[in-house]
Order: structure tokens, then C-alpha cells, then sequence
């Protein structure tokens, strides 16, 4: 293993067990559907996490959006539970260079005390453990829902058809 991440050395001082799993991100990777296969997960288990603009630019930082790696976000629907006019998805090199992690490594946990604001997709709120990235591309950790909601004070919104 690695040594600790941020995102673990978080959990570790709440006292909140995760598994954290690594897999190969060099290869044939290119999706968060291809992250659940390479640590051997069910795809509706494994959280991709997005970079959502407001348009026009508002103040403030940007949302973050947790859902099923087999799951497209519609951002009509998500703007809606946000009472948001319009939003947008950042490009990679926006996403890259606010949250200053790689895509397909973003991390709730890893941007934690950076003030950006977090949605959960709310069928998530079905499972018993979720697997999300750690904050580094190949590496992902598994982890109660209920831990995760209550560490991220995600909002639980409908985001997916």
C-alpha cells in the first residue's frame, strides 16, 4: 500500500473503518465503470465524483457530485433540487485545476475543508457501503453510507433519472 492519504488519515481520526482498495489506473482506464471491474466491485457501488459550474459564474465554489459510475447526471434535474437557474459540467482542466486533483481521482474526502459544496445522487442512500475515490487516481475506499453522509454533510439530491 501506498503511504496514507489525506482522505484516510481523515477517516482514521473520526474513528470511521474504510477498505481501501488499489487497482492499476495506467492501463486501458478510462471511466469509473472501469474502476469498479479493476477492484472487483458491483458498478452501482462505485461513485464517480463530478465538477458542476454555476452559469453565469456565481460566488463561491463549485458543487461536487457523487453518483453510481453507471449513471449520467442530468443537469436540469440537479439545478432544479439545487434552485439553481443553470449549471454546467467543468471541462477536465477546470475540474483539475479547482479541486487540484486528477480526474478519476476527485475526492468528496480529499476537498473536505475546501468549501466546496457536495451532493450525494440519492439512490445511494439505498446501499450499506459505497466505494468512492480516495483522492488519488487507483485507489478507492469503501466505506459506509451512512459515515460518508455524516463526514461530507452531503445533500442527498435526485441528480439521475
Amino acid at each position: 500500500m501506498r503511504s496514507k492519504l489525506n482522505s484516510m488519515r481523515l477517516l482514521e481520526a473520526r474513528r470511521v473503518a474504510y477498505v481501501a482498495k488499489e487497482y492499476d489506473a495506467s492501463g486501458a482506464f478510462h471511466s469509473a465503470t472501469d474502476a469498479a471491474r479493476l477492484i472487483d466491485a458491483a458498478v452501482e457501488t462505485v461513485y464517480k465524483t463530478l465538477v458542476v459550474l454555476r452559469e453565469p459564474p456565481k460566488p463561491g465554489k463549485p458543487i461536487l457530485v457523487m453518483l453510481a459510475s453507471n449513471r449520467e447526471l442530468d443537469l436540469k434535474l440537479l439545478a432544479r433540487a439545487l434552485n439553481e437557474k443553470k449549471l454546467r459540467m467543468a471541462t477536465q482542466r477546470e475540474a483539475e485545476s479547482l479541486t487540484g486533483l486528477q480526474v478519476g481521482g476527485i475526492s468528496a474526502l480529499a476537498l473536505l475543508n475546501r468549501g466546496f459544496e457536495i451532493c450525494l445522487d440519492a439512490p445511494a442512500t439505498a446501499l450499506e457501503k459505497i466505494h468512492i475515490s480516495a483522492g488519488q487516481r487507483g485507489v478507492d475506499l469503501e466505506l459506509t453510507m451512512k459515515d460518508l453522509i455524516a463526514i461530507t454533510r452531503a445533500q442527498v439530491v435526485r441528480a439521475t433519472e
